[in-house]
């Protein structure tokens, strides 16, 4: 059986443009994998606190010097990543909010970002752990960032998934949202949706 992970970071919850983009995606995706199951970590529904000095004292500490409070921290970071690694393929719903991530998102990416577990340093430098999966981002903004320069939000997810070893990464994006004709840039986002061979 099959897995996708759905990873949901939108203020506006199942309203929200990039949470219904991913909806149809993973429609798709059931069409071909009936038999699929389909895991979903709502950032916003179940908030993971950002990280702090407490967080990172749990994550450095060995397990069997942790205190029970670092012992719950440490266990949803672990749980976080399990979801990653059981999933045969990712969505990545990531609404463009200041320029940048939602900080759901930002919080969810510093716990499986995790040294010696997801990625590890060489002499050559980082080398990512995870087995690489296909990742599906659907980036929607409010406005034009893409041929602007002004894109500090793909880049660094890309960067971000190469850096823990997923490399096989699509984007679709539906930019111009708060602007004039926004309802043709989701009707172009479906269409590339319906149009992307997936796993």
């Amino acid at each position: 059986m099959k897995t996708l992970l759905h990873v949901k970071s939108s203020v506006f919850g199942d309203d929200g443009k990039s949470a219904q983009l991913a909806d149809r995606l993973i429609k798709r995706w059931l069409q071909q994998n009936p038999d699929g199951r389909v895991v979903v970590r709502d950032l916003v529904a179940e908030p993971i606190a950002h990280f702090d000095m407490q967080t990172i004292a749990a994550l450095s500490a060995e397990a069997e010097q942790r205190s029970p409070e670092q012992q719950a921290i440490a266990a949803l970071s672990d749980q976080l990543i399990a979801e990653v690694k059981e999933a045969d393929v990712l969505v990545l719903a990531a609404p463009m909010y200041n320029f940048a991530v939602p900080s759901q998102l930002k919080a969810w990416f510093d716990q499986i970002a995790k040294n010696g577990v997801t990625f590890r340093y060489t002499e050559q430098g980082p080398v990512g752990l995870l087995q690489d999966r296909p990742v599906y981002v659907l980036a929607t903004r409010g406005g034009q960032y893409r041929d602007a320069g002004l894109d500090f939000q793909v880049p660094w997810i890309k960067l971000i998934l190469g850096f823990v070893g997923l490399n096989q990464v699509e984007v679709v994006y539906a930019e111009g949202l708060n602007m004039a004709g926004a309802e043709g840039v989701i009707e172009q986002a479906r269409a590339e949706l319906d149009a992307l061979t997936l796993s």
